[in-house]
């Protein structure tokens, strides 16, 4: 089973709305200095796995995640980061690479965060997730 942020990452691709492409304005794990729209999926701390202790594997996972919204614009930020909210809060029963994720939902945010060392503003979304 991937991180979840590989997962999500292909989800948000898929989201032609959203005009993200992995490596050139879409990010795992790392924030890269440019460019200076961008968007950038953190795994985060979630709940324990489902204990079942019945040996079949298929306990839910429940897995969490941050996204990150950098831009030049405040307005413009706010917007990407609000797009991505709406495309991902109350996903239900999507296979993505093998992953059941039966739903996604937002738990705070949007919100800002702060403003680089480039004057450039940076907002945050959390995600709680289940999966099996």
């Amino acid at each position: 089973m991937n991180a979840s942020s590989v997962d999500i990452k292909d989800l948000l691709v898929a989201e032609s709305s959203l005009a993200l492409v992995f490596a050139t304005n879409l990010f795992i794990g790392k924030e890269p200095s440019t460019p200076d729209e961008c968007a950038t999926i953190f795994d985060t701390p979630g709940f324990p796995t489902q204990l079942t202790l019945d040996g079949g594997g298929d306990d839910y996972q429940y897995p969490s995640i941050q996204i990150r919204v950098r831009s030049n614009d405040y307005v413009s930020g706010w917007t990407l980061i609000q797009n991505i909210t709406t495309a991902l809060h109350g996903t239900s029963q999507e296979t993505w690479n093998g992953t059941l994720y039966s739903v996604i939902m937002c738990s705070s945010g949007p919100a800002l965060l702060d403003w680089d060392s480039n004057n450039r503003p940076r907002f945050i979304v959390n995600f709680n997730i289940q999966r099996r």
